[in-house]
């Protein structure tokens, strides 16, 4: 099998996912990098404690369709030209990849939320609105968007495996890439879970001191 395609798509979707927009909508809209404030983190939320609630919103969106552009491009043309759902999988979890270790900017990158939101939502449209519900039900009851996340993270795996034959059909290698993203997700979120603990964790919609 020729394995050039589906390596350019795997490339292809890691240097989309690379763009950190958090940066470059912050920048664009004059605002600080919000690597230098807050969590320090280059994600919507951080973005959201610069107290401007268009660019968070613009950053979020932008994430979100940097994980699921490389689905949808793979599903639209790729299978015309034999690439398969290990390909679907690879380039999904390169996009995310991308995010966290982003090559156009020292490898320091965000922790993804949105990004795994938008890979979910190029697997299947249901798939991507049961875990945002869930992350939406989490975040609207405690207003700490990384318990959001997490408790997102978990749902996402058993959402599709259990909902699989019913919504729609399994995947091995999607399967695989989602319950990979959720770990990563986790690992991401390690000082977000340290905090929660201690009580000290920042609530959404709090700005920057």
């Amino acid at each position: 099998m020729d394995v050039v395609l589906p390596l350019l798509a795997v490339v292809g979707a890691y240097l989309v996912g690379s763009l950190s927009f958090a940066v470059i909508v912050s920048k664009g809209f004059g605002l600080s990098d919000p690597r230098t404030y807050g969590s320090k983190n280059p994600g919507a939320t951080n973005v959201l404690r610069s107290g401007n609630k268009a660019a968070a919103a613009v950053t979020l969106l932008l994430d979100a369709i940097k994980g699921w552009l490389p689905m949808w491009a793979v599903k639209t043309w790729g299978m015309a030209h034999g690439l398969g759902d290990v390909t679907l999988a690879a380039v999904g979890l390169a996009a995310f990849i991308g995010h966290l270790f982003p090559v156009f900017f020292r490898f320091k990158g965000g922790k993804g939320v949105a990004t795994a939101a938008g890979m979910l939502f190029g697997v299947d449209l249901w798939l991507g609105v049961l875990t945002l519900a869930a992350w939406i039900g989490v975040v609207a009851a405690t207003r700490y968007s990384s318990l959001g996340a997490l408790v997102a993270s978990v749902c996402a795996p058993a959402i599709y495996l259990f909902g699989s034959g019913e919504l729609w059909v399994m995947s091995g290698p999607v399967a695989g890439a989602i319950v990979a993203m959720g770990a990563f997700l986790v690992w991401r979120h390690a000082e977000n879970i340290s905090r929660l603990m201690q009580g000290k964790e920042s609530k959404l919609g709090s700005k920057q001191s």
